[in-house]
């Protein structure tokens, strides 16, 4: 640091449900009829609001530990199943591919998905500028998913990042990141509200990716 001012961020770490594509609901729906195949009902704010951690820590963070332990598989695999028949509801979020373009030319940019690889890779194609990203990183590469600090520091480290920052829009994502000391930014396009993006260690909140793409300039990537 120099002069009061921070060092250059030149890696951009980005979360996937939510952030780039609007898939959020459709996860939510997914996951209350797979809850619902094993007899169960959860409330579907309790599931909203857990979006953005992996399937590994949701089933529990819903249900209960003793639902995880009786049928935690069973509800993770009837998700995938239900949403896979939802793919086709999800686009990418307002500027996502404008965001990703404009920001390709000038840092790295690594994309830390909860999602398994195969759910993640489903989900990228329907991102036009998905290329733009140099690593794509999924649950299935770590041992414990957001908001546990693995997936941002295997990104980080995927591309020998310096200085890097992380583009969100759930709580898990923030504190994920404040878990590695790396600043976070949010997004309220996946529906979590800015008081509590804040809280879980958000430092700038934008509507979306095309709101953090006009106020660029602004943002904490303005001065690369």
């Amino acid at each position: 640091m120099r002069g009061g001012q921070h060092a250059p961020v030149d890696t951009v770490v980005f979360d996937l449900d939510g952030t780039l594509v609007d898939s959020v609901y459709q996860h939510v729906l997914a996951w209350q009829a797979a809850f619902r195949d094993v007899g169960l009902r959860v409330s579907g704010a309790a599931v909203h609001h857990s979006i953005g951690m992996g399937g590994d820590r949701l089933v529990s963070q819903v249900a209960g530990t003793a639902v995880e332990r009786a049928v935690g598989d069973e509800v993770r695999r009837a998700h995938d199943h239900h949403f896979r028949d939802l793919l086709s509801q999800v686009h990418e979020t307002k500027g996502a591919s404008d965001l990703l373009e404009r920001l390709g030319s000038s840092h790295q940019l690594v994309l830390a998905s909860s999602g398994s690889q195969e759910t993640t890779e489903a989900l990228l194609s329907v991102v036009d500028a998905a290329s733009a990203l140099d690593v794509v990183v999924s649950g299935s590469e770590v041992e414990h998913s957001k908001p546990a600090p693995d997936l941002i520091r295997l990104a980080m480290r995927s591309v020998r990042a310096e200085h890097a920052i992380v583009i969100g829009d759930s709580v898990w994502d923030a504190r994920a990141a404040q878990a590695c000391a790396v600043p976070a930014v949010g997004l309220l396009c996946g529906g979590i509200d800015e008081t509590s993006l804040r809280e879980a260690g958000a430092g700038s909140i934008y509507l979306d990716p095309a709101a953090l793409l006009e106020q660029l300039g602004t943002s904490p990537l303005g001065a690369t």
